[in-house]
C-alpha cells in the first residue's frame, strides 16, 4: 500500500543575503528510488498538463520555479490540491493517482520518478481510472 498524495518539504539552507539551496537526499525524503528525472518548463498558464494516472509510478512534482498547481484524485474520488511556490517543497504522488498541474507563466517543474518510461504504465484515459475502484 502506498501514502496518499502528500507535501513533502525538503532541507533548506541559507539566508536572504546570500541565497538558498534545499537539498533532496533520496533516501530520506524520497518514498523510493529514483529511476527517472525530467523538467517542464515554457508552459502556458491556460495548458493543463497531466491528466493522467500510472499503474505502478510514484512521484514527486517540485515547482523549482513559479507556481503550479496541482490536483489529485484518488480511485475512490477524494480529491486533493496542493500548491507548489516554494523551491523547498514538493507533491508526492502514489501510483492510481490522477493528477493535472497548471503553470505559472515563469514555472519550471522538477519530477522524481520511481520507474523509467514506459507508456504502459500510463492511465490516459479517465473512465478506465474511475473503474478502478469498481475492481
Amino acid at each position: 500500500m502506498y501514502p496518499k498524495a502528500h507535501l513533502i518539504t525538503f532541507q533548506k539552507v541559507g539566508k536572504p543575503v546570500e541565497g538558498y539551496i534545499s537539498i533532496a537526499e533520496f533516501a530520506q525524503v524520497i518514498p523510493f528510488p529514483v529511476k527517472r528525472t525530467f523538467w517542464t518548463y515554457y508552459t502556458p498558464e491556460r495548458v493543463i498538463r497531466g491528466r493522467h494516472a500510472h499503474y505502478q509510478t510514484q512521484q514527486v512534482l517540485i515547482a523549482v520555479a513559479g507556481k503550479i498547481t496541482v490536483q489529485t484524485e484518488t480511485t475512490d474520488g477524494q480529491v486533493d490540491r496542493f500548491v507548489l511556490e516554494h523551491p523547498e517543497q514538493g507533491v508526492y504522488i502514489p501510483p492510481d493517482c490522477w493528477h493535472t498541474m497548471q503553470y505559472s507563466h515563469n514555472a519550471v517543474q522538477l519530477v522524481f520518478a520511481s520507474t523509467e518510461y514506459q507508456e504502459s504504465d500510463y492511465i490516459r484515459d479517465y473512465e478506465v481510472f474511475k473503474s478502478m475502484n469498481d475492481s
